[in-house]
């Protein structure tokens, strides 16, 4: 048996898996390189890329092999119809396979009538193998001894445990710089809500105006004070006012919305439906997310 050299670790699988069925028809029919050219009118030299995997053999060669080997040209040429289609999604612009007049080049010595084949193969991608599954487990495939589908190469191994390790380490990074992002955005919420009197709370840090028969109300004392419009109930740019909330804030925002050309509703420190179109069209005309929430960039704009 010829003590084949292991076959290029990025070569397409389907593209090796027929080399490896050519390997073992030209050991099992027990002829030389050179008496294999003799035979199928394709050069030693050509035979030695077509075994190494540095080329596609052609139909014809196929056939030829099939035929010197016994095996049954039918399935052989079925493996070589799936290796020409991954040979043309991944060698673009490798030079085409050798005919039988290809001219003939320096030959490599032959110390048991056989050659040892090596060469270099560009990469090739594995994306369709398993449709062509079936094929190669027609085919008699393994993945042990001489003719083994891997290639076992322990730097090829080495960087796929490197990049594996990356990959993982950058995974954990990725969740650790989340986690705190949404840790901070919390606190930051909490905080901004807290600031922000919830709806019912009998505490207030200015005293509204109330109603005999409605709802309590706030002034709005409207100036501009620094280049900043203020109304007289809070001071806050960057409190977080959302649905449901309300307090002097909620005030603050319903006046300061009214001078802006905006329909809040009564200005009684809820913080409603009406209010919060009101926002979401303050937001449109000032170029902002509109999302109904008063945030830093919305009090900027309702203080400008």
């Amino acid at each position: 048996m010829s003590r084949w050299k292991a076959l290029p670790g990025e070569l397409d699988p389907r593209v090796r898996q027929l080399v490896v069925r050519l390997r073992r028809l030209k050991d099992h029919s027990g002829l030389s390189l050179r008496q294999l050219a003799a035979k199928t009118g394709y050069s030693t030299s050509s035979w030695e890329r077509y075994l190494g995997g540095r080329s596609l053999p052609p139909r014809e060669a196929v056939e030829a092999m099939a035929r010197i080997g016994g095996d049954d040209p039918t399935r052989l040429l079925a493996l070589h119809e799936v290796a020409a289609e991954a040979w043309g999604e991944g060698r673009a612009g490798t030079s085409a396979p050798d005919g039988p007049n290809a001219p003939e080049v320096p030959e490599a010595s032959e110390a048991t009538g056989t050659a040892d084949v090596a060469g270099a193969a560009g990469t090739a991608g594995t994306a369709h193998t398993v449709e062509v599954a079936g094929v190669l487990q027609a085919a008699g495939a393994d993945d042990t001894g001489p003719y083994s589908l891997s290639a076992p190469n322990e730097e090829t191994r080495h960087g796929r445990s490197l990049r594996v390790a990356l990959v993982a380490g950058s995974v954990a990074l990725v969740l650790a710089v989340s986690s705190a992002v949404l840790l901070a955005v919390r606190l930051s919420d909490g905080d901004s809500r807290a600031s922000a009197t919830p709806l019912g709370s009998a505490t207030s840090s200015v005293s509204p105006s109330p109603s005999p028969s409605g709802p309590r109300t706030y002034a709005c004392e409207v100036e501009r004070i620094d280049g900043r419009w203020y109304a007289g109930n809070s001071r806050t740019r960057d409190a977080v006012l959302a649905e449901g909330l309300a307090g002097p804030e909620v005030a603050e925002a319903q006046c300061l919305l009214r001078r802006a050309g905006f329909a809040p509703g009564v200005v009684d420190g809820i913080f409603g439906p009406h209010t919060k179109s009101a926002v979401e069209q303050l937001q449109k005309q000032a170029g902002l997310v509109v999302d109904g929430i008063i945030g830093r960039h919305t009090w900027g704009a309702l203080r400008r």
